[in-house]
């Protein structure tokens, strides 16, 4: 592949703190649904195949449940295409115009141009504690954004009886300086001393309503209630842009919250719309390995703690050390040793018509952006993109214009298109 990957445009850095201790809090859950077992067949597609792109030694000897589940085969894109260097991180939401909106870890949301021009810190954000792996967390556009103006956030919130995901929304004011009738519309309860793993990553479905990722909140006391289904830790939850369940009925059995989606999960950093099928996809960080990428089905328990394709950070197992059981969800793919897969966009348009319905994802450890090729739900093919900027990648999304954004712990925005 040609590399065309110097312009650099507007380099405007901020100063950011980056999240602690995701580096190798990779993403994670589980388990479940087990894909069809044929074998992979590279894509053909503008797209040339190799060797798997991961050659590290894993930190388990786990076997996949079926073939293609991790190291599937390598792709390369032969479109050549051009990255400039532009700004900032922890959430981005492109917005009509071509602007962005950036959420900052220590409490801030800003406005920058595609040209790297960044806003004062607009007003009327509510507290948020930052401590740990808290902050401003995701955030995303109402779809009737051009006229009401409204965005929905997440937060890790502080109150007197410990620490909780929050989600949020207000009014960007006409002279974008500050957000109006600001309003707390959801809180995932239980709330809990500890300040890692909230998540959390928001994203509107076709009929406008909100997926909001919560995490397990780390701890061995407390991740636990990620298969409680009477609890919000380590869930996908699905609420109206009020902030109240979609449904009436709730989707698991012996449930008193309507608002779960889904269940297992242990620190989802991604979720994205596959722009063909409706379907969500999420990806999640994992202990040591099993870092997981999942197709998000109403309903269905992903496994965490109880299966995973990681271990414990200290060497142990994690619970009975298995990977597969029934009722619970096997990952689409998943990664030994970990990437720590953050934001996740879909790619659409032509610009670089071989991306077309892939799915990208923002490695913070793993430090690239990865490119998943998916058939029929399954990945078929795997690249490592802008591995020699030495960058954590923290979120990705397509913007108007059709180019990827990409944003770094280091404070920098990419943007990436054909040549």
């Amino acid at each position: 592949m040609k590399n065309h990957l110097l312009i650099v445009a507007t380099s405007t850095l901020l100063g950011l703190a980056s999240c602690q201790s995701d580096r190798d809090t990779p993403a994670a859950p589980s388990t479940g649904t087990t894909p069809p077992t044929s074998g992979t067949t590279p894509p053909t597609s503008g797209t040339t195949s190799s060797a798997p792109v991961e050659t590290n030694r894993p930190n388990s000897t786990y076997s996949p449940a079926f073939t293609g589940q991790t190291r599937v085969a390598g792709v390369r894109t032969t479109t050549p295409f051009v990255r400039a260097v532009l700004t900032t991180p922890w959430g981005l939401a492109s917005l009509p115009d071509g602007r962005f909106l950036i959420t900052e870890k220590a409490g801030t949301m800003r406005l920058v141009t595609a040209a790297g021009q960044v806003s004062a810190p607009l007003s009327g954000i509510p507290a948020v504690n930052s401590s740990g792996q808290g902050g401003l967390l995701g955030l995303c556009i109402d779809p009737d954004f051009t006229t009401n103006r409204m965005v929905y956030w997440s937060f890790s919130e502080r109150r007197s009886d410990g620490n909780l995901l929050a989600v949020a929304k207000g009014r960007l004011a006409a002279n974008d300086t500050s957000l109006e009738d600001v309003t707390v519309i959801y809180r995932a309860t239980p709330a809990y001393s500890g300040t890692n793993q909230y998540g959390s990553r928001l994203v509107v479905d076709r009929t406008g309503n909100l997926f909001v990722s919560s995490g397990d909140r780390s701890d061995p006391g407390i991740r636990v209630q990620a298969q409680d289904v009477n609890s919000a830790i380590g869930k996908i939850l699905r609420i109206t842009r009020a902030g109240q369940p979609v449904a009436a009925t709730p989707l698991f059995a012996g449930s008193t919250r309507p608002e779960l989606y889904s269940a297992g999960h242990r620190n989802p950093h991604g979720l994205a719309i596959h722009p063909v099928t409706g379907d969500l996809w999420g990806c999640e960080f994992g202990p040591r390995g099993g870092d997981e990428v999942n197709r998000i089905q109403p309903g269905v328990n992903y496994g965490w703690p109880v299966i995973t394709y990681g271990i414990e950070y200290s060497g142990q197992p994690v619970g009975s050390g298995i990977q597969q059981r029934d009722g619970l969800e096997q990952p689409v793919y998943y990664w030994d040793p970990v990437v720590s897969p953050s934001g996740l966009t879909f790619y659409r348009g032509n610009r670089i018509p071989e991306w077309e319905n892939n799915l990208f994802l923002a490695a913070l450890s793993g430090m690239h952006l990865v490119r998943l090729v998916i058939e029929s739900n399954r990945v078929v093919g795997e690249e490592r993109l802008l591995a020699g900027e030495g960058q954590r990648f923290r979120d990705i999304t397509q913007g108007p214009d059709g180019a990827l954004y990409a944003i770094t712990d280091g404070g920098r925005l990419y943007r990436i298109d054909r040549q």
